[in-house]
């Protein structure tokens, strides 16, 4: 299975964290960063960017399956049904209507079996995940044991991870990043932290993570 990530700390993430723990169902997950200009990689994906490499891996492997990590803050307003799925009062029913129009359209635009290909556009972003444990994400550099309260009051103050909210303020790496000190890297704190919370604690405070990660396994 080939993976799509929006940046290098997603790519990471499934590398170390999400990847080995299909191993022992024979499913093997190759993620890279897309490219967003011949000089650089991660970010501002854009959907005609994601379609140009959607299309060459699918048919350049004709046995693989292709699957997405990209944040949904910050998605590129080119994509399908972008402005549709703002509408949505809940963040659940937003990702459920952009992962449908970005499965029918790569499907439709490849010419691939609808099974080839599973889109997962993950709310708000990547660093909501972290959220799942507070407790072990304060873990990670001595000094941030300190802000484990702060880290909890905003870890309550909305129903799951998945719902800390989009705003470049309040986005949950802005919010890790203007708390902590030292600061919050992404590249280096991100695959971290993930490790420690560990793959169980996300899904079970996650629910739309959970339900891309039991597809995968469905493969099987």
């Amino acid at each position: 299975m080939i993976v799509f990530a929006e940046g290098q700390s997603e790519e990471q993430f499934i590398k170390q964290v999400v990847a080995p723990s299909l191993h022992h169902q024979q499913i093997y997950l190759k993620a890279q960063t897309l490219k967003t200009s011949q000089q650089g990689t991660g970010g501002a994906v854009t959907f005609g960017r994601l379609m140009f490499y959607a299309r060459n891996a699918l048919r350049q492997y004709p046995n693989a399956i292709l699957t997405t990590f990209l944040d949904l803050y910050g998605l590129d307003t080119d994509f399908p049904e972008f402005h549709e799925a703002k509408k949505q009062a809940e963040v659940a029913g937003r990702v459920a209507k952009l992962e449908a129009a970005l499965h029918r359209e790569v499907v439709t635009q490849v010419g691939c079996r609808a099974e080839r290909f599973i889109p997962h556009i993950q709310p708000y972003e990547f660093e909501g995940l972290l959220f799942s444990d507070v407790t072990a994400l304060s873990t990670i550099e001595p000094r941030w044991k300190r802000y484990l309260n702060q880290l909890r009051v905003i870890r309550d103050a909305f129903p799951t991870p998945e719902h800390i909210n989009d705003s470049f303020e309040t986005k949950p790496s802005r919010r890790l990043e203007a708390l902590l000190e030292p600061q919050y890297r992404k590249t280096r704190h991100g695959p971290l932290v993930a490790g420690r919370v560990t793959l169980a604690t996300m899904e079970s405070e996650c629910l739309h993570f959970r339900g891309w990660i039991e597809k995968l396994r469905a493969l099987v």
